[in-house]
C-alpha cells in the first residue's frame, strides 16, 4: 500500500523492484571485495596455520554483516527518500 492508502502502480513496484536487485547485487560485490581483501592473503600467501584461520574466520565474519549492512542502508534509503512528485521529473535539489 502507498501512504496515501492505494495500490501501488507499476510503476512503484517496478522502482522497489529495481532498487531491491541493486541492493543486492552491490551488498554481494562489496561482499565478496571484503572477504578478497581481508581472506585473499591466507589464501594466496603462505602464511602460518592460525593467521590463516584468523584471516579466514575475519573473511567469513565481516563478509556477510557487511552483506546485510548494505542491503539495509540501500532499502531504508530508498523508502526514505522523497520521490519526484511527477513521472519521469526530478527534484530541482537532486
Amino acid at each position: 500500500m502507498t501512504s496515501h492508502g492505494g495500490r501501488r502502480s507499476q510503476g512503484e513496484r517496478d522502482a522497489i523492484t529495481v532498487e531491491i536487485g541493486y541492493a543486492l547485487f552491490s551488498a554481494a560485490f562489496a561482499a565478496a571485495v571484503v572477504f578478497g581483501a581481508v581472506a585473499g592473503p591466507a589464501l594466496f600467501f603462505d602464511l602460518p596455520d592460525a593467521a590463516e584461520r584468523l584471516l579466514l574466520r575475519a573473511g567469513m565474519v565481516l563478509a556477510p554483516v557487511l552483506f546485510v549492512a548494505r542491503v539495509a542502508s540501500v532499502l531504508i534509503r530508498f523508502r526514505t527518500a522523497d520521490q519526484p512528485s511527477q513521472p519521469g521529473r526530478t527534484n530541482p535539489d537532486s
